[in-house]
């Protein structure tokens, strides 16, 4: 469908990508990654025809159209309705059911329809920018970042869009559990070269990871073999009976291309310090209040955490989880209640924004020096080092800085001093995949207490064995529950409760189904059975196909790697005719697993569909088995 030839693009002091070639196929759905100021964005804008590429060229078919989220607010129209009825196809000018449908989904409400657009927060209109674009239904999508506005529960809806979409996309985000869950192909900006691969993140950074040592192990042993020829011209040249075999040589070393040693690409490799308390807990609010114009947000809270315990608070936008983090920290002044922390505690503290936490004028290097009890230039330095500002850039001043290199700043500083404790509001924001991959590592390994607050599924599965969670109970009317403490992981919480907008969704559905089918418990039972030996019927040759598949490409995993060692052997021992039997094994193994990966994929895609399917298929029946 779209297709890129040769496209280069150069920055003073910078090459982004130099001849560049993929293409964009029908139904392709791509996962762009790279690390930041690697050029996703700067391709996404090449492909839309708001930047020129130094070389080479973008093909587009002809009536194929592209849309992209504005991030230029300009609304022409009185109400919400009205300015999102004006992106509707044709052929779709009177469905305003599809309009509600993408505005609730993306958290406006029934009454927000008839407000002005302009009256909505900046992340709000955001949105609507969003929403726009996911009505006007172009064949393309390009998607920057499109879940930095979005609430958990947004975002959660939509992944489902973008799961259901049949057109193609281009989608950047830092977050990898999000990406991983709705690409089919993965497109990597790496080492100014692009690569596209099917499947998702993990495959893609596995296989650079593999040819990279590959090469690296070869480029060594072509050294080794080019020393040994170096040495032979040194050592006979002088020889006149021996002239023929050093011209020989001469020549075999200037045909030989000389590889490269790959330069070091730096990531974010850190810990956080810990500083012990004595004790077993850090933090207890007791009655804890607060509210803004009259209005309480948190009403009444009880909440203990233990000096080691990790948390996460949860919750649209807006319903005070942030509000909460600040209470606890000390920022705010509750309304009523107390705050009550262990008195040696010491905190680091990640704020949404930083305004209120980064000096314009100060240097990286002055943030991270000013945040440490007892300041050193060298190790102020080499802090910001391990934050990727090496050398100069250190210097840089923050007024300067983009999103992810102040994201990074505010983690010297937190890194630069022990703490007991970490209160992480949104960390992820502006962090590339890599650096919110070593992000999750270290708060991990943290010996100490965190609560944080953050969308990212892929770190709520990972870190919190307990919710703070801002969100209706089953039974409750709104906002009397919450926030609530959820004694559980988050898989567990989705499994027991789920988000409220969503079991009501759900809710709705099954009760529709329920009135469908009327029919007695005796057959209500009967048709459950009968749901339940298709499904397994359905279910079983699926998932032995997935295992079959499983163990096929664990064999074959095996055999590469193993031919792959030998390979080397045979690289270093001049075995030409032993070569090209284990290249032919080795390409042949690869071409199998690359075609058992797609198997694989597939089948586990399609099961997992059954699955759903089934489970929804099953809901109207759930009351039989309690």
């Amino acid at each position: 469908m779209i297709q890129l030839i040769n496209v280069s693009k150069y920055y003073p002091n910078q090459v982004l990508f130099e001849n560049i070639t993929f293409s964009v196929q029908a139904g392709e759905k791509i996962g762009l990654t790279g690390r930041n100021g690697h050029g996703k964005s700067t391709l996404l804008r090449i492909i839309l025809g708001l930047e020129e590429p130094d070389t080479g060229t973008v093909t587009i078919p002809k009536d194929y159209t592209i849309g992209f989220m504005e991030q230029k607010i300009h609304f022409t129209r009185a109400t919400l309705l009205e300015e999102c009825a004006s992106v509707l196809p044709e052929e779709h000018k009177d469905d305003h059911w599809l309009i509600e449908k993408t505005l609730f989904g993306l958290g406006f409400s029934q009454d927000d329809l008839a407000s002005s657009p302009h009256i909505f927060s900046g992340g709000f209109q955001v949105r609507i920018n969003l929403a726009k674009l996911l009505i006007a239904s172009p064949d393309m999508l390009l998607l920057d970042e499109p879940t930095n506005f979005l609430d958990i529960v947004s975002i959660r809806w939509l992944k489902s869009f973008l799961r259901e979409w049949r057109g193609e996309f281009i989608l950047i985000t830092h977050d990898r559990g999000f990406l991983d869950s709705v690409i089919t192909h993965t497109v990597a900006i790496h080492r100014r070269n692009i690569r596209k691969m099917k499947g998702d993140t993990s495959k893609m950074y596995l296989q650079i990871a593999k040819d990279e040592e590959i090469y690296e192990k070869t480029r060594l042993n072509d050294e080794k073999e080019r020393k040994r020829i170096e040495e032979f011209i040194t050592h006979f040249r002088a020889k006149a009976r021996l002239a023929g075999m050093v011209q020989s040589r001469i020549k075999t070393l200037a045909k030989k291309d000389k590889k490269d040693h790959l330069a070091e690409i730096k990531d974010l490799d850190f810990s956080f310090q810990f500083s012990s308390i004595a004790g077993k807990w850090i933090i207890e609010s007791k009655g804890l209040t607060f509210g803004y114009d009259g209005e309480n947000i948190i009403r009444g809270f009880n909440f203990a955490l233990e000096k080691d315990e990790k948390i996460a608070i949860i919750g649209k936008n807006g319903k005070g989880k942030s509000t909460l983090i600040r209470l606890l920290n000390g920022e705010l002044t509750p309304k009523a209640g107390t705050v009550t922390m262990h008195p040696q505690t010491r905190t680091g503290y990640f704020g949404q924004t930083n305004k209120d936490t980064l000096t314009p004028h100060m240097t990286v290097e002055e943030e991270i020096y000013h945040a440490m009890d007892d300041p050193t230039r060298e190790r102020a330095r080499s802090i910001a080092g391990s934050m990727l500002f090496e050398g100069d850039m250190s210097q840089k001043k923050v007024e300067v800085l983009s999103g992810g290199e102040r994201a990074r700043v505010m983690l010297g500083k937190i890194i630069a001093q022990p703490c007991s404790m970490l209160f992480l509001d949104e960390p992820t924001n502006h962090l590339d995949m890599q650096s919110a991959d070593a992000l999750l590592e270290a708060i991990d390994q943290f010996d100490g207490a965190v609560v944080m607050v953050t969308h990212n599924e892929m770190f709520l599965r990972s870190i919190p064995t307990r919710l703070i969670v801002f969100d209706e109970l089953p039974g409750m009317k709104g906002g009397e529950s919450y926030p609530y403490v959820f004694l559980g992981t988050y898989d567990e919480f989705l499994e027991k409760y789920g988000w409220a907008d969503e079991r009501i969704a759900m809710t709705e559905s099954a009760k529709k189904q329920q009135t469908d089918l009327n029919v007695n418990k005796k057959e209500l039972r009967k048709k459950r059975a009968e749901i339940l030996d298709e499904r397994n019927k359905t279910l079983n040759p699926v998932k032995k196909k997935m295992d079959e598949t499983e163990k096929t490409i664990v064999e074959l995993e095996a055999l590469a790697d193993s031919t792959n060692k030998a390979l080397i052997d045979a690289a270093a021992a001049s075995d030409t005719g032993k070569l090209k039997d284990l290249g032919t094994t080795l390409n042949d193994c690869n071409r199998k697993l690359d075609r058992l990966y797609t198997d694989l994929e597939e089948y586990t895609v399609k099961y997992e569909e059954l699955c759903e399917a089934y489970r929804v298929k099953l809901q109207p029946y759930d009351s039989l088995t309690e």
